[in-house]
């Protein structure tokens, strides 16, 4: 059970203070009745909003195809986010929307958003080991030596005490590669590449544990079920 002026405003239609005057004008319903009042409690599946269900009152989870150029922080000083790309609704959700990890601006590809921390939580944390796939070119050309390398657990990245968790390379030409990890630690792709003598020209992440992107294009996003990972095989 919510009051409905909270549930409003967590929801990301208005305020808690606006939400009064929404109760005041009958444009939301509680078991098809004009609510009595903006404190009055109920459950989402009672309440209609404008005659429309709430919108996704038990929290959101999206997969976004991330574009080049946007940063994954709230922090408006850091550029344009890729908060942007939601409706605007979304955007005001408290808690708010956040990003599974994050990827830099000069990172595409498979982004996970929630708003529902111990799924955030469930996803980055290292004892589920989460392999993530990237598809990364670079300035030289690659080794066949670096798999074995990145596999043994032993490449100490620079001013870092522990070595990476092994890691899958399979190389796809001279200067283009795919790579599996199960941690995230900071850049670490383009660290472990620089350690190897090898700049990262493009980077983008084409899996998220059994997540692909499909056929979504740049700055698209499709939902998912908030259980999708239970059970999950990759966690």
């Amino acid at each position: 059970m919510r009051r409905l002026d909270q549930l409003l405003a967590n929801l990301g239609y208005c305020s808690r203070r606006e939400a009064r005057a929404w109760v005041e004008a009958g444009r939301v319903t509680v078991d098809g009745q004009p609510a009595e009042d903006f404190s009055q409690k109920a459950r989402p599946a009672q309440v209609r909003i404008d005659g429309e269900p709430p919108d996704h009152p038990d929290g959101l989870l999206l997969l976004l195809h991330k574009p080049l150029g946007l940063v994954c922080s709230h922090e408006e000083r850091e550029g344009p986010n890729v908060y942007s790309l939601l409706p605007e609704r979304w955007r005001r959700r408290n808690p708010a929307v956040t990003s599974i990890g994050r990827l830099d601006k000069d990172t595409s590809g498979l982004l996970l958003l929630t708003d529902q921390s111990p799924l955030v939580h469930r996803l980055t944390s290292p004892k589920h080991k989460v392999p993530k796939v990237y598809r990364a070119t670079v300035d030289r050309d690659l080794s066949a030596e670096l798999a074995p390398w990145f596999a043994s657990g032993t490449l100490l990245l620079a001013g870092e005490e522990k070595p990476c968790s092994p890691a899958e390379l399979c190389l796809v030409s001279a200067r283009e590669a795919t790579l599996t990890l199960t941690e995230g630690r900071y850049h670490q792709v383009r660290r472990m590449f620089a350690a190897a003598g090898a700049n990262v020209l493009t980077l983008r992440r084409e899996r998220f544990g059994p997540l692909d992107l499909g056929d979504l294009a740049p700055g698209q996003w499709r939902e998912l079920a908030l259980d999708y990972f239970l059970g999950s095989e990759s966690l």
